[in-house]
């Protein structure tokens, strides 16, 4: 007999019969083998074979499987199980604060409170995740409704915080942070929010903050999905400085996830605090009168004013009426409060000041003068006949003034405002010359036209200058002498920003030299220590004689005492000025304008003021213009 186990035999063997009533097969077959009947199991070698080579491969891809999800994936599953007890929790950083040159604070920081949820730590169950919306809607008092859907919106089972209530009055946060310790996923949050002093004064120069948009993440892809932003302003323009480093902490949590044990922690930073060069009060001052007039008007739209120093390019004072709240847009606006703002036709977030683009009137004149001067088209002595304008073939350039002003030199040009004296040294005649069109743009560009002076805040216009061929390509008609003319006493298609002629006002009054207009003065760490001052830039200088600065400078003296700007004749301090007029539309409806300086003697402020559809300058700019200079005098005499 064969010792193989699993082989089938080649004797005949018997197999015992089975002699109960009930017979048993199982897999037994029987047989014929000598004509006599036998059971025998059916065995198959090579079927043998191939099941131990499926359960061999079967054995070892489980064994394969096994190591795989414990070496490759056990790192991932205990980041996962960690995950549920180790948290990152960010620590926002506070914002820098921003004050005015004084340390009068402008924007600060106050303590806010918010309520997120974790959704990997909110209930599954229908009935809790109702209890607990009802919680903290009674508390919240607003609709649970609402929440359930905000709530609807968020990926299930993450582990990043989505914030569900911001702002939170400080009563209701209490409750809730008493609540939401029994309330699984939920947290109350401390931080800081911006707050500001002036909110509506000073909106259009500091700007305001809000939530981080989609298009600002791709920008920053260091920030995070609910961080707080510069959206215009200051805020926008310094925001690399005034944001400060958030830091982290590593805690461990308990079931309902709430914070065990912090592990490990790095404090933030707080951003860097910034000195503005702007004057509050001169700032206020100037505001608070653009307001009056803009609100008590029927027919004015809109106002701006700028102050420079013209030692250094520093703006005093940058203001656009009508104005808003930034407070409110930083807490945050529905779509149809937003939409109210931003449709209204008055544009009340249009910062008009250094935007607004409006004919220059007569406060271009000066740079003619100076250019006039230079090119050598006049002298300090050169004369012009005043009869009353200007007729060439079947047109009439006329002067202001019926009868004319007699004969005109250049200063007194400047003082009395003479049209014909500008035509002449503008667009010339059969006897002079002229500037032309060509040399009083190259001119007017130095004196920063036609360009963004580049100030420190988003949103500046740069004006316009028109040429021969511009308006040949847009308007398909020649230039004539008459355009020349226009452009000489800043009408037709020129545009100017009020701060484009507030610095060159400051260019004239510092006899030549072209700052830049800046807002930042200093900068410093949180404790305002380790100050960085800010040093003034120079565009340009030394591009016109400085002889020929002081006769523009008398003519500019001349018109406080006795031509356009005599109503600055009784200040307690000596200053100059020019009215501006400028005509737009086809209605014949003027903007007012008005430029000046202070003192005569050693300028330390030059002021800009333009009223939208304000009549005559003398009128309506020139006095919100004469309150900034008594408001500086108050403070620096």
């Amino acid at each position: 007999m064969s010792n193989d186990l699993f082989g089938i035999g080649t004797d005949e063997k018997k197999i015992s019969k089975l002699e109960r009533k009930t017979e048993w097969v199982g897999d037994a077959i029987p047989i014929q083998n000598n004509n006599e009947e036998y059971l025998t199991s059916n065995f198959d070698l090579k079927k043998l074979r191939l099941l131990f080579y499926i359960i061999s491969l079967t054995f070892i891809i489980i064994l394969f499987r096994v190591g795989y999800l414990q070496m490759a994936k056990g790192v991932e599953y205990r980041s996962a199980a960690e995950e549920n007890r180790i948290r990152i929790v960010e620590i926002k950083a506070p914002r820098g604060i921003i004050y005015d040159r004084d340390l009068t604070v402008l924007a600060y920081n106050i303590p806010n409170f918010s309520l997120s949820i974790t959704p990997a730590d909110f209930p599954d169950e229908e009935n809790k995740k109702i209890q607990i919306i009802e919680k903290i809607s009674d508390i919240l008092t607003i609709d649970a409704s609402d929440l359930l859907t905000q709530i609807s919106e968020i990926p299930d089972y993450s582990y990043e915080s989505f914030i569900l209530a911001d702002h939170i009055p400080y009563e209701q946060a209490m409750l809730l942070k008493i609540a939401s310790s029994d309330l699984p996923g939920i947290t109350l949050d401390a931080s800081t929010f911006r707050e500001y002093i002036n909110n509506t004064l000073f909106s259009h120069t500091l700007g305001y903050m809000g939530k981080i948009s989609p298009d600002e993440m791709e920008k920053h892809p260091d920030y995070s999905f609910d961080d707080y932003i510069g959206k215009s302003g200051v805020e926008l323009f310094y925001e690399d400085v005034l944001r400060g480093t958030h830091g982290k902490k590593e805690i461990e949590v308990d079931s309902l996830g709430k914070e065990s044990k912090i592990i490990t922690e790095s404090k933030p930073e707080q951003g860097k605090n910034i000195i503005l060069t702007i004057d509050s009060d001169i700032q206020n001052t100037l505001g608070q009168e653009l307001n009056a007039l803009v609100e008590k008007s029927q027919t004015i739209t809109g106002a701006a004013a700028a102050a420079i120093d013209p030692q250094n390019g520093e703006v005093l004072a940058l203001v656009s009426s009508p104005t808003f709240d930034n407070n409110s847009f930083t807490a945050g606006l529905t779509p149809e409060q937003y939409a109210d703002i931003a449709n209204n036709p008055d544009k009340p977030l249009y910062n008009r000041a250094i935007a607004g683009e409006y004919p220059s009137g007569s406060t271009i004149k000066p740079l003619i003068a100076l250019a006039g001067l230079q090119d050598g088209i006049i002298n300090e002595h050169t004369s012009f006949l005043s009869t009353g304008g200007i007729k060439i073939d079947k047109w009439f350039f006329p002067d202001w003034k019926a009868g004319g002003h007699g004969q005109t030199d250049v200063k007194k040009a400047i003082s009395e405002s003479v049209n014909t004296f500008f035509y002449l040294v503008g667009g010339g005649d059969e006897n002079i010359q002229g500037l032309g069109v060509n040399r009083i743009r190259s001119y007017l560009e130095l004196f920063g036209l036609n360009d963004a002076l580049g100030i420190d805040i988003p949103g500046e216009a740069t004006g316009f200058l028109p040429t021969k061929e511009w308006k040949q390509e847009v308007k398909n008609k020649p230039w004539y002498i008459g355009d020349t003319y226009h452009l000489s006493i800043g009408q037709g298609d020129i545009l100017v920003t009020p701060l484009q002629v507030a610095t060159y006002t400051a260019i004239v009054a510092n006899s030549g030299t072209f700052y830049k207009p800046h807002l930042l003065k200093s900068y410093s760490d949180a404790t305002n220590q380790n100050v960085e001052e800010i040093d003034p830039t120079i565009i340009r200088d030394n591009f016109i004689n400085d002889y020929y600065y002081k006769i523009v400078q008398d003519g500019l003296r001349e018109a406080v005492l006795s031509g356009s700007s005599s109503a600055l004749g009784d200040l307690p301090f000596s200053s100059a000025g020019k009215t501006g007029t400028a005509q737009f539309g086809s209605e014949g409806k003027t903007h007012a304008w008005f430029t000046c300086f202070a003192p005569f003697e050693d300028p330390n402020i030059a002021i800009t003021v333009v009223v939208e559809s304000g009549g005559e300058g003398h009128a309506t700019a020139l006095p919100v213009a004469k309150e900034g200079l008594k408001k500086w005098y108050e403070k620096y005499k």
